[in-house]
């Protein structure tokens, strides 16, 4: 099997982006990621992005699309992925209201397996981004698991992310490996020694032979860079995590 390509999540130099958006992607392709998880900027078309990763010769696996907006008006997004040529849709958050109890998170289930049944029909993988609150327990079982649990395997996959995994009180590797097969994506982000804030990959404790080995063995497709605040510059952070992942045998 090939690896899963590497990319970075452009949340982490949104700063910067939001001022040079394309000198931001042009340096990240510089720094050896193969692609970008990102959306639309403001004053560029779905087709003006296309052009500029294909001359950069970047991918992108897909972006982050609000459940709500989903439910309204689920066309759109097809259109856009099919514009963009992606494969994947991820929701990134579960609004607190949909998450109080057991049944909140079984309903929540429902909808996304309804979502990601129609996606499907137009070679879309619906996937849903864990945060650390999916980690609260309702009756000794993680809301996570009861999401995926009560939703049809076929049309809801996992972005998991490695950091908030962590944050909740779970293994990353060992949660990744429960997901075996329902995993496409996975967030890669480090943990902090000192405070238990973000780092960057390698350069934290989380523990990454394991996560990898059990990522690769789970049939991931996409390894995402992605680190919510950073102690130094965010264009550095992104760079230091990319060399850091080829010298760990991720890129060439």
């Amino acid at each position: 099997m090939s690896r899963p390509l590497v990319g970075l999540q452009l949340y982490t130099v949104r700063n910067e982006a939001a001022k040079d958006f394309v000198g931001v992607v042009k340096q990240v392709a510089a720094m050896g990621y193969e692609g970008v998880e990102t959306a639309v900027p403001p004053g560029m078309t779905a087709e003006g992005l296309r052009k500029l990763l294909d001359d950069l010769g970047l991918k992108t696996p897909g972006g982050h699309y609000n459940l709500e907006a989903l439910e309204k008006d689920l066309n759109a997004a097809i259109e856009l992925s099919q514009t963009l040529g992606t494969k994947f849709i991820t929701v990134p958050y579960l609004a607190e209201e949909r998450r109080r109890d057991a049944d909140g998170w079984k309903r929540v289930a429902g909808i996304m397996s309804g979502i990601g049944e129609k996606l499907a029909a137009h070679g879309i993988v619906f996937c849903y981004h864990n945060h650390s609150f999916e980690f609260q327990q309702f009756d000794g079982k993680y809301g996570l698991d009861i999401l995926y649990e009560n939703s049809d395997p076929r049309y809801l996959k996992a972005q998991l992310d490695t950091y908030w995994v962590r944050h909740g009180g779970a293994d990353p590797a060992a949660y990744i490996r429960k997901m075996k097969g329902r995993a496409p994506l996975i967030h890669l982000k480090d943990w902090d020694k000192a405070d238990g804030s973000f780092a960057e990959v390698g350069e934290g404790t989380l523990d990454w032979k394991g996560i990898f080995a059990a990522a690769e063995d789970g049939g991931a497709e996409w390894y995402l860079v992605e680190q919510d605040t950073c102690k130094r510059p965010p264009i550095e952070s992104a760079r230091l995590s990319c060399d850091n992942l080829r010298k760990m045998g991720k890129l060439s």
